[in-house]
């Protein structure tokens, strides 16, 4: 069923589809992104926010979800459930996009390595599930909610592995197309 999902990928990356995903990519990162960030920046100011953290517990969520108080927590789930659910779908666009063109011009097609442009949607699901385990203890306090307190800082890392590992690997992808654009041109 993987390999499958993986070659519906390669079939819809494209040259032009690459160039689009980067394009979005980058005017949502220049236009989108910095507004985002001031509005989050004004509702945890020191404490920080579960989603730019690498690790944390669930006792720091509380205590994010204390700090921010009723308002920052209202904006918090409401940015989780805007920003946060059209963001992830921005980077894995431009990630599996770029990723699978890349590979699809320097991998052959019987490579095991192809379905590594499935990376991305690992970010992306680990991204979507600690919006909602996040949401559901910062949106309950101070009720706790200990499985969605236990499970976010593990969703958390996970994305975070995912993610900068799919930018690894694009970085990975375009030096080995560039490897093999070098060797066939010789």
């Amino acid at each position: 069923m993987l390999t499958k999902i993986s070659e519906r990928l390669y079939r819809m990356a494209r040259g032009w589809a690459a160039l689009l995903s980067l394009l979005v990519f980058l005017l949502f990162g220049a236009l989108v992104l910095p507004i985002q960030s001031r509005a989050a920046e004004n509702c945890s100011a020191s404490v920080g926010s579960p989603d730019t953290s690498l690790v944390y517990s669930a006792r720091d969520l509380y205590q994010m979800a204390e700090f921010y108080g009723e308002a920052g927590r209202e904006a918090y789930i409401r940015a989780r459930f805007s920003f946060g659910l059209v963001f992830p779908l921005v980077y894995t666009f431009f990630l599996v996009t770029c990723i699978s063109w890349l590979l699809s011009k320097a991998l052959p097609v019987s490579s095991s390595w192809r379905v590594l442009n499935l990376v991305p949607l690992a970010g992306m699901v680990f991204d979507f599930l600690e919006n909602f385990s996040a949401s559901a203890v910062i949106g309950r306090y101070p009720l706790e909610s200990p499985l969605a307190a236990a499970l976010a800082p593990a969703f958390t890392f996970m994305k975070w592995v995912f993610v900068g590992g799919s930018f690894l690997l694009l970085a990975a992808s375009l030096v080995i197309f560039l490897l093999s654009t070098l060797l066939k041109n010789k």
